[in-house]
């Protein structure tokens, strides 16, 4: 599939807005004793965030992911023995995966139990429960 001198000319423009408002990575490593991903940025600050959390990463063992490549542009990480990459401007939103991804990571908390939890719902259940939904009907 060929590309157009059109599509040539919107990504070079993209790449080069990007270029201007996207931190990106100087060094990044994992932090073995947290689990952490941790990288520093072109400002100065770092961010670090659970292995777990990170599409990609996630499920693979510390010792496979600790060999980290930094795309030249800055803006991604490559992890060559699980072949996994990471989109640094993703990462910094706050994005750690897809939106499947997300949605199933909070379905796995919703899902979590604890004490606390069960106490909570015990308290609410005593109170009522929730409160019914208005119909339309008396909404009129």
């Amino acid at each position: 599939m060929a590309i157009t001198k059109t599509q040539m000319t919107t990504a070079r423009k993209r790449a080069k807005a990007l270029k201007r408002h996207v931190p990106k990575a100087i060094a990044a490593g994992i932090d073995r004793n947290r689990a952490m991903l941790v990288v520093e940025l072109e400002s100065g600050a770092f961010i670090s965030v659970p292995t777990g959390s990170v599409q990609g990463l996630a499920g693979e063992r510390i010792a496979d992911i600790v060999d980290i490549e930094i795309s030249p542009s800055g803006m991604g990480l490559h992890f060559p023995k699980v072949d996994a990459d990471v989109y640094l401007p993703a990462l910094l939103e706050g994005i750690l995966g897809s939106k499947a991804w997300m949605a199933e990571r909070g379905r796995k908390g919703g899902q979590a139990t604890s004490s606390a939890k069960k106490a909570a719902s015990q308290a609410n259940g005593r109170l009522g429960g929730r409160p019914r939904k208005a119909s339309h009907e008396t909404m009129a």
